[in-house]
């Protein structure tokens, strides 16, 4: 049985079936993507909503998302085009637009201040191959590529499309393995991993999501930081933080919005040993 090779899940996938993401299928044999071109979403954002704070401020961008994800984030503030059961439905539903359709749109949005294409909303890299395709021919038009992700992916996926991408913002979602692992169904090193290949290559920013009693900590903080830091020394440039407040979503209700004393207090943390640290949803 065919083996998805995209994440650390490595799926077999039945003929006709797919993953776990719902993404991805097997088609005579082969593992694809079941969402290619496949949209749920498209609009002109500002890029401070990626969030990218240090990325050519002030410019829009064509965002654009598809359906399914690789995680199970109980608070997703996209569940409708994630992993609820409607999401799964946009298979036979979601209008279908090729990569030179998807760029000729971003070209003609240049009037309206456009620099080029955001792929997000859901997670684009569970359907990477239109990602490669579009960004190559947005590349080739100079335009600008952005991805807004959740760096669940493998090496050999990040490297097939870190030619055509100048920015992201990638989530990290805690850290801790237990978070990973039992709150969101994740792979912490897999991120780790992920977001050092990318800051050696283009503009990457991080955000972090705090939620109460799960990622809150001053000692966790301090720990994200911390490496962040060291991957700056590493890589030779600066990584950007939004540490960023939580409102009760989706399957996670029961909790109440982080106090914004909380993510004033943890922006100064993460001072400590980083520059730029900004403060999301306050």
């Amino acid at each position: 049985m065919p083996i998805c090779d995209v994440c650390f899940r490595k799926c077999k996938i039945e003929e006709g079936q797919t993953g776990f993401c719902g993404g991805r299928t097997c088609c005579n044999g082969q593992i694809v993507a079941a969402n290619y071109g496949k949209l749920t979403s498209l609009a002109l954002d500002p890029i401070e909503k990626k969030p990218l704070k240090m990325f050519m401020p002030g410019s829009m961008i064509l965002s654009l998302g598809s359906f399914g994800c690789n995680l199970r984030c109980p608070f997703c503030q996209n569940s409708s085009i994630s992993w609820s059961q409607k999401a799964f439905d946009f298979k036979d539903s979601a209008d279908y637009y090729d990569p030179e359709e998807i760029v000729k749109t971003a070209l003609e949005l240049r009037s309206h201040g456009n620099i080029g294409l955001a792929f997000t909303y859901n997670e684009p890299l569970i359907g990477y191959e239109f990602v490669r395709d579009t960004a190559r021919l947005a590349k080739e038009a100079s335009l600008q590529n952005v991805l807004v992700t959740n760096g669940t992916a493998a090496q050999k996926i990040l490297k097939e499309i870190l030619p055509y991408i100048d920015a992201m913002n990638i989530d990290l979602k805690a850290f801790t393995d237990r978070f990973y692992k039992d709150f969101i169904g994740g792979n912490f090193q897999m991120v780790k991993d992920f977001i050092t290949i990318a800051a050696y290559t283009c503009h990457v920013e991080l955000t972090t999501l705090i939620i109460p009693g799960e990622n809150d900590s001053e000692e966790e903080m301090r720990e994200l930081s911390a490496w962040v830091a060291a991957l700056e020394n590493q890589a030779g440039k600066k990584i950007p933080l939004h540490i960023t407040r939580f409102f009760p979503a989706f399957h996670l209700t029961v909790k109440e919005p982080t106090p914004v004393g909380t993510i004033l207090r943890l922006v100064e943390v993460a001072k400590e040993k980083l520059e730029f640290v900004f403060a999301g949803n306050i």
